[in-house]
């Protein structure tokens, strides 16, 4: 799940002009995206230790954190949010490089463990559409990744004026899975497929950001951003496989 939003402050004043497209920004570019795939690829062997190498103790860590129903459930969802703002602190661009990175790294070892019961449940609860869900899953939010990015670097559109909108959305979502919490009611396919099209605002808005408002050694900081929304994403996508699977 997502964190909250990001604080704009320290991107680069809005005002300047648009920076050049030169070989400092272009590798700015390749540093962020270098980052990332790097940070999806620690992702991913996190939760595969997690549960299928160490399974027991991807289970054990699971049962401890999710299984202590609604209030533990919104101390889980109010300690991610915790991490995740520390995370983004440390991985401004005005920090040492160590303590960027350092960041990034917490965020995704927080984002892997509170995968865990979902990925539990799509590999061993799905039986044996458990195998093609997660595929699924990833190949649906790479493509949707790739497209969004392409339009971001094919158009060169600023699309700053989407943070309000996302701002605003992501508050309204988080309202509703706070009450979901509360009042036990499921959050069913619309409401997934409202939050997908949410981060998909939001990995536009990131990757202007990144063609025009992030200063140069804030490839951390970007890298972050775009994670938490790759992520996100393929967490409402796999849940809108598992519930389409379910119905069969």
């Amino acid at each position: 799940m997502r964190g909250e939003r990001n604080n704009d402050a320290w991107l680069i004043d809005r005002e300047e002009s648009r920076p050049a497209y030169g070989s400092e920004r272009a590798l700015f570019i390749q540093r962020t995206y270098l980052t990332l795939a790097v940070a999806v690829l620690a992702f991913v062997g996190l939760e595969t230790l997690l549960v299928v190498t160490f399974r027991d103790v991807g289970m054990n860590i699971a049962r401890a954190i999710f299984g202590n129903g609604m209030i533990g459930m919104l101390l889980v969802l109010g300690a991610f949010m915790g991490v995740s703002f520390l995370a983004q602190m440390w991985a401004r661009g005005e920090n040492p490089p160590a303590v960027q990175y350092m960041g990034l790294g917490l965020f995704v070892v927080a984002e892997a463990v509170i995968f865990l019961p979902i990925l539990f449940m799509a590999v061993y609860g799905m039986g044996e559409k458990g195998a093609y869900i997660l595929p699924q899953a990833a190949i649906i939010t790479l493509a949707l990744f790739g497209g969004l990015t392409l339009t971001a670097f094919m158009t060169r559109k600023d699309f700053s004026f989407l943070g309000p909108i996302l701002s605003i959305g992501f508050m309204i979502a988080l309202g509703t899975i706070i009450a979901g919490i509360i009042f036990g009611f499921s959050l069913g396919l619309f409401f997934c497929f409202a939050v997908v099209a949410l981060l998909a605002g939001s990995i536009l808005y990131e990757t202007s950001n990144i063609l025009h408002h992030y200063n140069t050694n804030q490839h951390v900081a970007a890298a972050l951003a775009l994670f938490a929304s790759l992520a996100t994403m393929f967490w409402y996508v796999l849940r809108i496989l598992m519930i389409l699977n379910s119905r069969e």
